[in-house]
C-alpha cells in the first residue's frame, strides 16, 4: 500500500542500516546527511559513510572528513567517514603483496603489483572496506544507525552486486589467479562477503532509499535501481521524491512550467514506484550546506520569504554560442562534456552536436554514461549526426570473442580454460569499455566527436585506467590497437579534444568541477570551457522561491568566472524540456525556426 510520508516520519522509521541510492544530482548526499542529523538530534549515535568515489560528503557537512569516523560538530553523536578508493586500493594491494616480497624474486613481485594496478582492484578494494562496516557487527556495535551515502546508480548497483559476483567467482575459479591476482586476497574475505549478502537481504535491518527528483529520466532510473535491487534480495525500499515544487506567483511563467512538469513526470510515474512508500521533500531556496540547513529538511518550509535585492545590473556569462564558434574553426576534433551527476552533460553534449551538425559538418555523438539518456534528448532528428551508446555488455561480447579467436588457437584445453575464466573477471568490462571509449576519440580524425562522459567519479576512473589498461591490453593481445596507444596524446592535445565543464551555479556542482579540473590539469588536459547550465539568475523570475535561487546563485557565477575558467557560458533554466533539435538551439542562444 503507497504512504505518503514527511520527512519528520520518514527519518524517526530509520531500519539500522540504511542505503541512499539514485541517478546523480538528485540529492543521495543531502537526503543522508539529513537523516543523520535527524537520528544524532533524537540521541543517536550514528555512523555516515560515503562510497562514492567522488564523495562530497565533507562539504555537506562542513567538515574535513578521512578513513576513520570523525565527529560532526553540532551535531552530537553523529560521525562520518569518507572510504577512499585509492587509499583502499594501495592498502589491498600490500596485503595481497607483501607476504611475497621475501619469498619470491623481485621480478615475481613487480609481475603481482602490475596485475593489481587496475579500476578493478580499486572497486574491490573500495568493496572490501564496505564489507567490514556492513558485514562485521563489531567494526559498527558503538552505534544505532549506519547510513551509506553511496554514489550515483551505475556504480552503486556494481557496489551491491560485488558480494554475489566475487563469491562465485571465488568458488568456481579453478586456477589460483584472476585479474586481481592470486586468489588468496579474495578468498579470505569470502566469509566476510557472506556475512553483508545476509545483511544486505535483511529487510528487518537494511532499508534502501531510492532518491528521484519529479523529472522523467530520475523516475525511470530510480525504475530500474528497484527492479534490479529487488532481484538481488533487497525488498525493503523507500522512495524519496526530492524538489517538489509549489509555484507561488502564478504570473511567473517559468514557475508554472516548473510545477507542471514536475506534475507531469509524476503523473507519468513507473507503476511499481508508485506503490512503494515514500517521503516528498519540498524544493527548498538554498543548498543544504552544514548542520543547521541540514535541519531544515524536517522543519516546515517557509514561503513568501524572497529577498527585496536588485540584480538587473550584475552581468551574465555568455551563451554558448562563442564556445561552439571557437571548437568548430578547428573543422574536427573530440568534445568531451564533463561534470558531477545531475548537471545535464548530456543535454549540453547533444546541443553543441546538434548544432555542429545543422552548421553542416558531420558529427558522432556517444556516451560512456551506464544512465545516459542521449537518444532521448536528440531523438535522431539531425541531419549529419549520427548517435551511439557506448554499451557495456555488447563491448565485453566483442572483445571477449577478439581475445579467443587471437588467442585460443595457441593455447592447450589448460591455457584456454585460464584465458576462459580471466574474460568472466570483472576487469573486462573495465577494458572493454576503455577500448571502445578509445575508437571513439580515434574517429575525431575525420570528424566532430562529442562525449557525453559519465559523472565524476565514473570519468576519473576511466581516465585513470588509461596506463594500466595499456598494460592489460598488452598481455591479452600482443599488438595493441592504434586508437589505445594513441588516446592519451589526442586527450592532452588541446587543438584536438575540447574538455567541456558542466555545472549547476550551486556550491557542491562548482567546488567538484573545480577538483575535476585540477585532476585533468594533473593528467596534462587543460579544460576547454565551463558552462553553467539551468540558471535562475537575471530578472526573469518573479516567484519568491525562485527569484531566491537566482539570487543566491550569483556568488557561484562569479567564483567559476573569476577563479576558475577563461571561458564561460551561461544556460537558463527553460521553460519547455531541451528535448529536440529546436529546442537544443535554444539552449546555445539560437531562434527555433
Amino acid at each position: 500500500m503507497l504512504l505518503v510520508n514527511t520527512t519528520v516520519g520518514f527519518f524517526q522509521t530509520a531500519t539500522r542500516i540504511v542505503f541512499f541510492t539514485g541517478k546523480g544530482g538528485v540529492g543521495k548526499t543531502s537526503l543522508a546527511c539529513a537523516m543523520a542529523v535527524a537520528l544524532a538530534d533524537r540521541g543517536r549515535r550514528v555512523l555516515l559513510v560515503s562510497t562514492d568515489p567522488a564523495s562530497n560528503l565533507d562539504e555537506v557537512l562542513g567538515t574535513e572528513l578521512a578513513g576513520t569516523p570523525r565527529p560532526i560538530p553540532g551535531a552530537a553523536g553523529l560521525f562520518a567517514v569518507n572510504i577512499d578508493p585509492e587509499a583502499a586500493a594501495r592498502a589491498y594491494r600490500e596485503r595481497v603483496v607483501g607476504p611475497y616480497r621475501s619469498l619470491l624474486p623481485e621480478a615475481a613481485v613487480a609481475s603481482i603489483e602490475e596485475q593489481l594496478s587496475g579500476a578493478c582492484t580499486t572497486e574491490i578494494a573500495a568493496f572490501d572496506e564496505f564489507s567490514k562496516l556492513l558485514g562485521d557487527p563489531s567494526t559498527t556495535s558503538s552505534f544505532d544507525h549506519v547510513i551509506f551515502d553511496t554514489a550515483p546508480t551505475g556504480h552503486t548497483l556494481r557496489l551491491l552486486k560485488l558480494p554475489a559476483a566475487w563469491t562465485g567467482f571465488i568458488a568456481t575459479n579453478t586456477t589460483g589467479t584472476s585479474c586481481l591476482g592470486p586468489l588468496a586476497g579474495l578468498q579470505a574475505q569470502k566469509d566476510l562477503y557472506q556475512s553483508t549478502v545476509r545483511v544486505l537481504s535483511d529487510g528487518s535491518a537494511a532499508t534502501v532509499v531510492l532518491v528521484s527528483k519529479p523529472e522523467t529520466s530520475a523516475l525511470q532510473e530510480a525504475e530500474r535501481t528497484r527492479l534490479e535491487l529487488a532481484e538481488l534480495g533487497l525488498t525493503n525500499q523507500w522512495l524519496a521524491l526530492n524538489g517538489i515544487f509549489a509555484a507561488q506567483d502564478s504570473t511567473d511563467e517559468a514557475a508554472r512550467a516548473l510545477e507542471q512538469r514536475g506534475r507531469k513526470a509524476l503523473d507519468q510515474i513507473p507503476a511499481g514506484l508508485a506503490q512503494m512508500p515514500r517521503c516528498e521533500v519540498p524544493l527548498l531556496s538554498f543548498a543544504p550546506m552544514g548542520v543547521e540547513l541540514l535541519r531544515q529538511f524536517s522543519a516546515p518550509v517557509r514561503t513568501g520569504t524572497a529577498p527585496r535585492l536588485n540584480h538587473a545590473a550584475r552581468a551574465l556569462p555568455p551563451s554558448l554560442r562563442p564556445v561552439i564558434d571557437e571548437i568548430e574553426r578547428r573543422g574536427r576534433g573530440v568534445v568531451m562534456t564533463m561534470g558531477k551527476g545531475g548537471v545535464g552533460k548530456t543535454t549540453v553534449a547533444a546541443a553543441i552536436a546538434a548544432e555542429l551538425a545543422h552548421r553542416g559538418h558531420p558529427v558522432h555523438l556517444s556516451t560512456t554514461d551506464p544512465a545516459a539518456h542521449v537518444a532521448e534528448t536528440i531523438e535522431n532528428e539531425v541531419s549529419g549526426l549520427s548517435v551511439r551508446r557506448i554499451d557495456p555488455q555488447a563491448e565485453v561480447l566483442r572483445y571477449s570473442a577478439e581475445v579467443l579467436a587471437k588467442c585460443a588457437p595457441q593455447l592447450d584445453a589448460k591455457g584456454r580454460a585460464l584465458l576462459e575464466e580471466d574474460l568472466r573477471s570483472p576487469c573486462t568490462e573495465e577494458i572493454a569499455v576503455f577500448r571502445a571509449f578509445a575508437e571513439t576519440v580515434a574517429a575525431g580524425e575525420e570528424r566532430f566527436v562529442v562525449l557525453d562522459t559519465a559523472p565524476t567519479g565514473h570519468t576519473l576512473l576511466l581516465l585513470d585506467a588509461t596506463e594500466a589498461d595499456h598494460r592489460q591490453v598488452s598481455r591479452t593481445m600482443s599488438d595493441m590497437p592504434e586508437a589505445v596507444r594513441s588516446l592519451l596524446p589526442r586527450l592532452r592535445d588541446p587543438n584536438f579534444t575540447s574538455v567541456i565543464l558542466v555545472t549547476l551555479p550551486e556550491a557542491t556542482p562548482v567546488h567538484e568541477a573545480a577538483r575535476l579540473q585540477d585532476d585533468l590539469l594533473r593528467a596534462g588536459i587543460q579544460p576547454f570551457a565551463w558552462v553553467i547550465n539551468q540558471s535562475f539568475a537575471g530578472d526573469g523570475f518573479r516567484d519568491p522561491l525562485l527569484v531566491e535561487r537566482g539570487m543566491r546563485e550569483f556568488a557561484f557565477i562569479d567564483e567559476v568566472v573569476k577563479k576558475h575558467a577563461a571561458r564561460v557560458a551561461l544556460i537558463p533554466w527553460t521553460t519547455d524540456p531541451p528535448v529536440g533539435r529546436q529546442r537544443l538551439r535554444q539552449l546555445i542562444g539560437g531562434k527555433i525556426e
